[in-house]
């Protein structure tokens, strides 16, 4: 596996599980009765950014790594998928 192939798939599972985690752990300006005159009410009130782009680095580095171990190991092919129809 190239390194620029490494790079795609990490950045491409690293955007998906960001927007896979954007929504936890969310409340809104209404749901903390604290809304800010000239936004709405379902703006989040604390976004978590942070926290949420490095649970995300984390969750990505870990299913990227899955991902590598599957294409570099040769023991692993589509016959050793369980349940998977033969043609």
């Amino acid at each position: 596996m190239s390194l620029t192939l490494a790079i795609g798939i990490f950045f491409v599972v690293w955007w998906i599980s960001l927007f896979a985690i954007l929504p936890f752990g969310v409340k809104t300006q209404q749901e903390n009765q604290s809304v800010i005159p000239g936004s709405t009410e379902s703006a989040p009130a604390t976004p978590l950014i942070v926290k949420k782009i490095l649970a995300t680095t984390l969750v990505a580095s870990v299913i990227s790594g899955l991902i590598y171990w599957m294409l570099t190991n040769p023991d692993i092919t589509l016959d050793s998928i369980p349940l998977l129809p033969k043609f």
